[in-house]
């Protein structure tokens, strides 16, 4: 049959249930641990951190849960499912036998993949009867999201914005106001942990563990407030799944299967999202399909961090995560790709990746605005800096088809748009743009 420069489905395809990985990982995993003991963490003790229902969710063996019908209906009006794309005129400007697709999760009024989740955290806690919530937000595409779901549900939002990002993107922060947001830059002078750090550093560029700690500080001292996460946890990636679970559905039209699944990862949560669905046929045996996770060589957590537990968190608040890590207190240089700036990674991907289910590559940001700006000259698309690294994945990968000879079908998460990162391309275009050689790593062994 004749492949299609595009792939819909009708709202009514649109998956009712998400996928969750943990029953199907080669191996259970390792629980988090208790920042106060260093033991396995009580899960009833999260209760005053997040909603309840996403508790049950981080921990549940259920290998599909159902969507409730208030989130399906909020996912509609994003508007879901979305397209699946060929990249036609990339293939042909690379003279490549490969099949190369990427899946449009941009076409949202945030313009990227977080509303998956935003959606239904934001929905668990106004059932909960919770007045506020509280995150980080590198990038600002997380923080975007969780202010449009918080308006949905009319829930207060707050939101600690890693401060390179803050005035890097300033229209991010406008976004999450003109949503009803409160917007404060981190480190900041709101929290005690964010008035420590400018102590030692006034000229501190934030960090997404330094965010995270001035988030929970504030859910912590406010009995109305919980806590929202955009990456990292089972619960996050569970709700993201919604992707991969379409996109199966669009190449089964098309009755193609990919043999390569790439996608960024910062925490994790989008390629997760994306690559997990498949994952499940290959955890089963039913494929030989290459998972291609890509990072950036300024924070390469998955290439040269270690496999260990670590906090999620530079104050130390947070459980501590079995996942590959470059140490808490990590001060990510400032790169554009803002939602790539996180130490850790999410445990479910490290451990595929520990166990060679998956592999990691990572690119300097000159390489991959060059990469980017060779997508938007030939698709049109003007992509996120984040998604950009995966763009680089994807050309060489079809240039190495281009010489072996190979039609390899080749599948990608674009996740999110760059409109709101023009300054970045400016900056490209300049020349301007430094390539970041990583701060010292200092991984200590908290876990014995």
């Amino acid at each position: 049959m004749a492949i299609p420069d595009a792939v819909f489905l009708e709202q009514d395809e649109m998956p009712t249930s998400w996928y969750n990985i943990l029953p199907d990982l080669p191996e259970p995993l390792p629980p988090p641990l208790d920042p106060v003991d260093l033991k396995p963490i009580n899960p009833a003790k999260l209760e005053r951190i997040f909603a309840k229902e996403l508790i049950r969710q981080e921990v549940s063996s259920q290998r599909f849960i159902k969507i409730p019908e208030e989130v399906l209906e909020a996912y509609k009006l994003m508007p879901r499912p979305t397209p699946l794309k060929r990249a036609r005129r990339l293939e042909k400007f690379l003279k490549t036998p490969a099949k190369i697709f990427y899946k449009c999760e941009y076409v949202n009024p945030p313009g990227s993949h977080k509303p998956n989740t935003a959606i239904p955290q934001a929905y668990y806690n106004m059932k909960q009867g919770i007045e506020r919530v509280t995150t980080e937000t590198g990038a600002g595409q997380w923080g975007s999201a969780l202010a449009m779901a918080s308006a949905f549900f009319d829930l207060k939002c707050t939101i600690y914005m890693v401060k390179i990002s803050y005035l890097q993107k300033p229209y991010r922060k406008t976004m999450m106001q003109v949503w009803g947001a409160e917007v404060f830059p981190s480190p900041s002078e709101r929290t005690e942990f964010g008035r420590k750090i400018l102590k030692k550093n006034s000229e501190s560029h934030g960090s997404l563990g330094i965010a995270i700690s001035e988030a929970l500080e504030d859910t912590l001292t406010h009995e109305d407030t919980r806590y929202c996460l955009g990456s990292v946890l089972n619960h996050v990636l569970l709700h993201q799944t919604i992707v991969g679970l379409e996109t199966i559905k669009q190449f089964e039209k098309m009755d193609l299967y990919p043999d390569i699944v790439a996608g960024c990862i910062g925490g994790g949560s989008n390629y997760a999202g994306f690559s997990y669905p498949f994952m499940m046929d290959r955890l089963k045996g039913k494929t030989e399909t290459e998972f291609v996770a890509v990072e950036p060589k300024a924070v390469p957590s998955t290439t040269r961090g270690v496999y260990t537990y670590d906090y999620g968190d530079t104050a130390e608040k947070t459980p501590l995560l079995k996942m590959y890590t470059l140490g808490h207190r990590y001060a990510p240089p400032p790169i554009h790709a803002g939602g790539l700036r996180y130490h850790g990674k999410a445990p479910s991907l490290c451990l595929l990746i520990k166990e060679g289910y998956m592999k990691s590559v990572a690119y300097h940001q000159t390489e991959v605005f060059e990469a980017a700006q060779i997508l938007a000259r030939t698709e049109g698309m003007i992509t996120a800096p984040e998604t950009a690294h995966v763009v680089k994945y994807v050309i060489d990968e079809a240039l190495r088809c281009k010489k072996t000879g190979k039609e390899k079908v080749i599948v990608f998460n674009n996740c999110g748009h760059g409109l709101l990162d023009l300054s970045a391309y400016e900056a490209f275009l300049a020349g301007q743009l430094k390539d970041w050689e990583p701060e010292e790593i200092k991984i200590p062994k908290i876990v014995q």
